[in-house]
């Protein structure tokens, strides 16, 4: 790469507490700001104050209320309460519910470009439009942050991604990442920071960068980061905050290239059931469609919400369908009404809801039954709207609207002309709910409800580990397949006793109880799973629930970035096959052996012989010397309880 450093390396480099930036090495990074959300928060604030640090530790750090939206009980209600009364006690900025969705938010309120941010939520690489490097990750690795703890990370390769031209009417930055999946696939970018650079970058709006490093997540990557310029200055300059600004652009060239025309892009959607199923729009035409869904972090924001309403002013909604709007933040809403939007939508027949995730997260808005549903939303893994056997598309504002006009999916250059509009030169703030830090005032009480049970002890690693493979899955599992989400399971976040019951629900609804049965015979478990394992959300859940349970190995062909940190942080040994092929002689229910396991971690050996019923096959062990540390403890607060 030269002398010079690009972007990412940058920030790295100013933010660099141990190791070496070079790549595959584990670093240590200092993080400026965190951010929360409340399906994860709650057990990120438990984990926090388990650590035992009375008060954050970061430059700023945030709690945001806006998932778990939906109060048909008491649970969601308790929690909220729970949250705001932690950040009081610990010193948190707290957005409570109906304020927004935090990535929206974050981006107006508090994104700062060449600041390191760390948020327990996946879609936290949003604040790169803003030009920061911005990670998701577990909550527990959340909650170290907060205590003042350097984030751990091997050091990602860059990938930069040039960009030319301009996007043409109907085309927008939904567009852009939609053709990159095309291209790289959902693991595409697992190991690099995705760098935009090049002349096309300043025919992008921040908001255009933030839909585009939010929908980033998809690829698999670290994170995905945009140069600070004159537009990043004007952005925070309409929020009244070009103070933050900083200019940070490359000054290096990069490894790997892609070169990417914005003029040729046309119209493209994403099929059921994965991100990547990407085509254009005309391909798929003329398609009924039941539901159709504008929100979510990836495009909510005032000028999605314009588009909208402004191409509405000429056409009538098809009385076939829903059309629902989440507005992303407070501040959209408010914007959005005093420019005479809100009005149009109204009368236009859209649903107009609270601003907050809602149904990208299956709270609420589940599609009919066989109906086809398109959304402006990041993910569309089979049943994560709510719906058994749902035909969920992905879509761009544009093609939304056009699609609700017409009542099939429709090309959006087919309405003919583009409307035409500009965003205000300054934003009317919404910040007005959002909750100050309080001064350190340990008479502070945290209020708990019945829902909110203590954190879970676990035992150290075995010298020999021994089991049975209690689950074999395929290739792209995700998340939600194995700690899903939807308004009778998200509730359940802060009580891992009662949300465990869930476990791989989706797959087996008997999994929960045979791991109870193979617990009571002294048994534990195994799962064994393809490539991509644990793709998707951030939600340390899908760790935490199985080990609760009494897993405690996986073995696959390859895993996702963050849920391979989050099977450490709780003490589930991560190991990939040595050759891809003995994936297939292992059947569910084999007795595994692991001899010696602990003692492998503990020597820095790269590979351990793993016994399947009798016969060997060797896994290979892709661990630093902290993180096998880690799990020969039992998981991360084990180990930073004696170190």
């Amino acid at each position: 790469m030269g002398k010079g450093k690009t972007v990412a390396e940058k920030i790295l480099a100013e933010h660099l507490v141990a190791g070496e930036l070079k790549e595959g090495r584990e670093i240590a990074l200092r993080i400026d700001q965190t951010l929360t959300q409340d399906a994860t928060g709650t057990m990120a604030y438990l984990e926090f104050e388990a650590i035992g640090v009375p008060r954050v530790r970061t430059e700023l750090s945030v709690s945001y209320v806006d998932h778990n939206l939906v109060q048909s009980d008491f649970k969601n209600a308790d929690d909220h309460r729970f949250l705001r009364s932690a950040a009081r006690k610990f010193g948190l900025y707290f957005s409570p519910p109906g304020n927004g969705i935090s990535h929206q938010i974050h981006l107006e309120r508090f994104g700062m470009p060449g600041k390191t941010l760390l948020g327990s939520d996946s879609h936290t690489p949003t604040g790169g439009g803003l030009g920061m490097l911005a990670i998701g990750a577990g909550g527990l690795d959340v909650a170290m942050a907060m205590a003042g703890k350097p984030f751990y990370l091997l050091t990602p390769k860059i990938y930069g991604i040039r960009l030319t031209g301009s996007l043409q009417p109907w085309v927008s930055a939904r567009d852009v990442l939609l053709e990159v999946l095309r291209r790289l696939s959902v693991k595409g970018g697992v190991g690099y920071i995705m760098e935009y650079f090049g002349p096309g970058v300043a025919a992008l709006s921040v908001t255009d960068r933030a839909t585009i490093t939010n929908f980033g997540a998809e690829l698999g990557a670290t994170t995905s980061v945009f140069p600070s310029d004159d537009n990043t200055r004007r952005f925070l300059a309409s929020q009244g905050r070009e103070e933050h600004w900083r200019e940070l652009t490359a000054d290096a060239e990069y490894a790997e290239v892609m070169e990417l025309d914005l003029s040729t892009l046309e119209p493209l959607i994403a099929c059921p059931t994965s991100p990547d199923n990407v085509v254009s729009v005309r391909e798929v035409a003329g398609k009924p469609v039941d539901q159709v869904l504008v929100g979510s972090c990836t495009n909510s924001s005032l000028r999605d919400l314009t588009v909208v309403a402004r191409t509405l002013e000429q056409y009538e909604l098809s009385r076939d369908l829903s059309f629902e709007i989440n507005p992303g933040s407070r501040q959209v809403l408010e914007n959005i009404t005093a420019r005479g939007d809100l009005l149009t939508l109204i009368h236009a027949g859209a649903r107009v809801h609270q601003s907050g995730c809602l149904g990208c997260i299956g709270m609420g808005q589940a599609p009919p039954t066989d109906g086809i549903s398109l959304r402006t939303f990041p993910r569309n893994f089979p049943g994560r709207s709510g719906t058994t056997g749902d035909q969920v598309y992905l879509c761009s504002p544009e093609v939304a609207v056009a699609s609700a006009i017409k009542g099939v999916i429709t090309d959006p250059r087919d309405l003919g002309d583009c409307p035409e509009f500009t965003l205000p030169e300054h934003y009317l703030p919404g910040e007005e709910r959002i909750d100050q830090p309080w001064p350190q005032d340990n008479q502070v009480e945290i209020i708990r409800g019945p829902n909110i049970a203590p954190f879970p002890d676990f035992a150290p690693l075995p010298e020999t580990w021994r089991g049975r493979v209690m689950l074999k899955v395929g290739d792209n599992i995700t998340t939600d397949h194995i700690m899903p989400a939807g308004a009778k399971i998200l509730p359940l976040r802060s009580n891992i006793p009662a949300i465990s019951e869930y476990v791989f629900s989706q797959i087996n609804e008997r999994f929960a109880g045979e791991m109870k049965e193979a617990a009571l015979a002294g048994t534990q478990g195994a799962i064994v799973g393809g490539e991509n394992y644990g793709q998707g959300s951030s939600r340390e859940h899908a760790a935490l629930a199985p080990r609760y349970l009494g897993v405690q190995v996986k073995l696959v062909k390859s895993f996702a970035r963050i849920h391979k940190a989050n099977l450490i942080n709780f003490g589930i040994v991560p190991l990939t096959f040595n050759d891809p092929a003995d994936y297939e002689l292992i059947e569910q229910g084999a007795e595994l052996v692991i001899p010696g396991i602990k003692e492998a971690l503990l020597g820095g050996r790269n590979s351990v012989t793993v016994e399947v019923d009798g016969r060997p096959l060797e896994a290979v062990i892709d661990l630093s010397a902290r993180h096998r540390e880690i799990l020969a403890a039992g998981g991360l607060l084990n180990w930073a309880r004696g170190n």
